[in-house]
């Protein structure tokens, strides 16, 4: 059988083993732009925070851990990942298996955020001077993975100062994806933005009883 490696796919290895297919609908992807949970005073102070860390360390280096440490993790936090009713872990690996192709495809998930065994949010993570292209194709292999595919997948590539989302569906006719606009830590009120949609994914996934709530809020982080 052979083995293709997540970091070494690309779309058109997707699209000819898998089927993946690009959605045109314009309704296919609203939880990125629709009825998005506001910012608060508290959390727009932590992304002022958040993006000073970014501008100062990406004038030397910011390689890939780096990225998860001073940019994601502290999102994850602010939208209530790190808390019940979710799971946030590291490196998971996935596999892939198509048996009428003898064809399997393996990687490791830099970051899964999962409530039960439903995957909320899959993140990929490049290092700052990665262009956010090189890890499209690996977040949509991950998300091929995913053990639940009744529901929507949600998934995010990030090199730090740029983010973009992506949200997969599987009918009778194959996988479906669309992507969100693209995001820059640069831009005045992406950063609100990128949170705000990140909340909204949580806010799904949420038990009835606890949707609407917000999650702790930590101290100021001036």
């Amino acid at each position: 059988m052979a083995v293709l490696q997540a970091e070494q796919v690309t779309l058109y290895d997707l699209t000819q083993h898998f089927g993946l297919q690009a959605s045109s609908d314009g309704d296919f992807f609203p939880e990125w732009q629709e009825n998005l949970p506001p910012i608060t005073p508290q959390e727009a102070q932590q992304l002022a925070r958040i993006k000073a860390n970014y501008l100062h360390l990406v004038m030397r280096s910011l390689l890939e851990d780096l990225v998860k440490m001073v940019v994601v993790s502290p999102l994850l936090d602010l939208a209530g990942f790190y808390l019940p009713p979710f799971y946030t872990t590291t490196e998971p690996s996935v596999t892939v298996t198509l048996a009428d192709q003898d064809l399997t495809l393996r990687g490791r998930l830099d970051i899964l955020v999962l409530q039960d065994q439903l995957w909320v949010l899959a993140i990929e993570s490049k290092r700052a001077s990665f262009s956010l292209e090189v890890g499209i194709p690996q977040i949509l292999a991950y998300l091929l993975a995913a053990p639940v595919q009744e529901r929507p997948l949600f998934g995010c590539v990030t090199n730090g100062g740029h983010f973009i989302f992506v949200k997969l569906i599987r009918d009778a006719q194959g996988p479906w994806y669309q992507f969100s606009d693209e995001f820059s830590l640069r831009r005045d009120r992406d950063l609100d933005q990128i949170l705000a949609i990140i909340k909204g994914l949580a806010q799904r996934f949420q038990p009835q009883t606890e949707r609407g709530k917000s999650p702790p809020q930590l101290g100021g982080m001036a």
